[in-house]
């Protein structure tokens, strides 16, 4: 079946390229096919991976008919992993490009062309709930929400919940709420572990993986890599998105849209 699954949060700064991106590679790295679209004006997937603004070819210039499908899509050295960059776009036609996408249908037919071959496809989208993310949400059938551990986005976060609540009633029933991600987690300060107690009691569906605060996260973005291909020992950060992976893996089959081989097994005897 096919899994198109996007983050999408109503605030900035919550770490969404960058779990997108290692998480993509978890997925990828656990031999699901996978595709990691680049839907952020800002490009943010091909600046963490040290691209510069015109390197990549991508969905911009799929949008305006200037190249094809295939030439849009970019095959990583990780065989199970490929990328949709957002391509070349100036940034005054950041208006243009948010109207392209908002046409109906537009985003829809893009991942349709991609399903068959790459059935999990993780989408990074710009912060907060304007165009781009409501078309998102219309056209996928899970979403993600990273909440950072930080009291403003505590209190913000019922904004795109609202609007995830909105798009099942009225355009797309089949979309669900995986989970609400708790990230830049500090549980060594009292006001990280203070909002930690208020998602936990005031809102349902907090997903058990939290991606703590740490310094590996600079210094991958300063290197342009993933997590798990820094050099050195691996840092105890990547097992996270592991454990992400397999979590939103657990979520998918209990909402009852996945059944694999897993939950096909015969019974055994230990003794």
């Amino acid at each position: 079946m096919r899994r198109r699954i996007a983050l999408a949060s109503q605030k900035g700064g919550v770490g969404k390229t960058t779990i997108c991106l290692n998480l993509a590679v978890a997925l990828a790295e656990s031999q699901r096919r996978t595709l990691l679209v680049d839907l952020d004006p800002q490009g943010g997937i091909g600046l963490s991976l040290l691209k510069g603004e015109t390197e990549w070819t991508g969905l911009a210039e799929l949008l305006m008919g200037e190249t094809t499908l295939d030439k849009a899509v970019v095959q990583t050295k990780l065989p199970n992993l490929a990328i949709m960059p957002r391509g070349r776009l100036d940034p005054v036609d950041v208006c243009e490009y948010e109207r392209a996408l908002m046409v109906p249908g537009v985003i829809d037919g893009v991942l349709s062309q991609l399903d068959q071959d790459y059935p999990t496809i993780i989408i990074d989208t710009p912060s907060g709930v304007g165009m781009i993310t409501r078309a998102v949400l219309d056209a996928i059938d899970f979403i993600v929400v990273p909440s950072q551990a930080q009291h403003l986005a505590l209190r913000s976060v019922s904004q795109i919940l609202r609007v995830i609540e909105h798009v099942r009633s009225t355009s797309n029933p089949n979309l669900e709420l995986l989970g609400i991600l708790p990230t830049m987690v500090e549980l060594r300060h009292d006001s990280s572990v203070n909002v930690m107690t208020e998602m936990w009691t005031g809102f349902s569906g907090i997903m058990d993986t939290i991606i703590p605060k740490s310094d590996i996260f600079p210094k991958a973005s300063e290197e342009g890599l993933p997590l798990g291909f820094l050099g050195g020992r691996t840092p105890p950060e990547v097992s996270r998105f592991g454990m992400l992976a397999s979590e939103i893996e657990a979520r998918i089959a209990r909402i009852g849209k996945d059944t694999g081989d897993a939950d096909e097994r015969p019974r055994r005897e230990l003794i």
